[in-house]
């Protein structure tokens, strides 16, 4: 098929190159403007253009595509259908109804659960034990069009925001060439989309990240999973930042501590190990990064600093 593909970030690069390997002829990618990055603020390419670019694909980065002009350049592609994968922009019904097949999104879970533009990170917060792909008819609200194929991805204890994403990512990909086999075959089926049983998946930022030390171990081993690698989960620690980048929960068989300790006070320091009081139950912090050093291991962390039973971790920097 003659495909418009438009997507922007890393989890969209698959999808594009999956296309391209099942023989369908990708004539123009369209992605999100080069943006300054690092401290020297030069530019940076998107994923979806570097992509481009090595495959010889052309590429058209609008600042607004709902913009008359830019609609009319893409209608000159004559495409059969447009690819959306995290595109970043809220398509206009002139682009929805520009090709015969319309547009069919990616989106990263089970639909009607977690649309919005972090669905990844979110099922992790929430402690889901599944997730996955749906592809989607795309209609003018957001994230609800007709669900037409879906694939599962299960979510171990250990997943991070990471490590869910390059599977999800994976999924996807196979699943958007699927889809459009079936589109051109006509065995597609459309299901319409119920009210979701989850909130909308918000953005993230920075914030996010700040833990508050009164919720449970739980919730705190989730953002920590959850928000690794952007934006991380952290602390303050005499007055610098202290992302944790990998923590567990101590199982209520291991015994509590006796005496009563606030949320954010640590409780025992071991070699490779600290626990630390939450509002429910105990984290046991096991790798961090102190501002303006290194991820390390607990153990390579505790040779180089001194941190006592009793310490208390702040929510803000003082």
């Amino acid at each position: 098929m003659k495909v418009i593909f438009m997507g922007t970030p890393d989890f969209s690069v698959g999808t594009l190159e999956a296309l391209i390997e099942a023989g369908h002829e990708v004539c123009l990618a369209v992605t999100q403007p080069d943006k300054p990055k690092g401290r020297g603020k030069e530019m940076q390419f998107p994923p979806v253009k570097e992509a481009a670019i090595r495959h010889g694909i052309p590429v058209f980065q609008p600042q607004k595509v709902r913009a008359s002009e830019c609609v009319e350049h893409l209608k000159g592609f004559q495409a059969e259908v447009c690819v959306v994968v995290a595109f970043g922009q809220i398509l206009p019904k002139e682009i929805l109804e520009m090709t015969p097949y319309g547009c069919i999104n990616v989106h990263a879970s089970l639909l009607p659960k977690y649309r919005g533009a972090a669905p990844i990170q979110w099922a992790i917060l929430s402690g889901e034990d599944v997730t996955g792909v749906t592809t989607m008819q795309m209609d003018e609200g957001l994230d609800t069009g007709d669900m037409l194929l879906k694939a599962e991805v299960l979510i171990r204890p250990e997943e991070t925001g990471e490590s869910l994403h390059d599977k999800l990512a994976a999924a996807g990909a196979k699943l958007a060439v699927e889809t459009l086999k079936e589109l051109e075959a006509g065995t597609l089926c459309h299901e319409k989309q119920g009210e979701s049983p989850t909130p909308y998946a918000k953005m993230l930022d920075k914030k996010m990240g700040n833990i508050d030390w009164s919720k449970s171990a739980v919730q705190i081993e989730r953002l920590v999973r959850g928000l690794n690698s952007w934006p991380s989960a952290y602390t303050f620690w005499n007055g610098k930042v202290m992302k944790i980048w990998k923590a567990g929960v101590k199982s209520e068989e291991s015994g509590n501590t006796i005496k009563k300790a606030e949320p954010g006070e640590v409780l025992d320091v071991g070699k490779d190990y600290f626990s630390v009081q939450t509002g429910q139950g105990i984290l046991l912090v096991k790798e961090v990064q102190l501002q303006g050093k290194k991820r390390m291991g607990v153990d390579a962390f505790l040779r180089g600093n001194v941190l006592d039973s009793g310490m208390i971790f702040q929510n803000c920097q003082k």
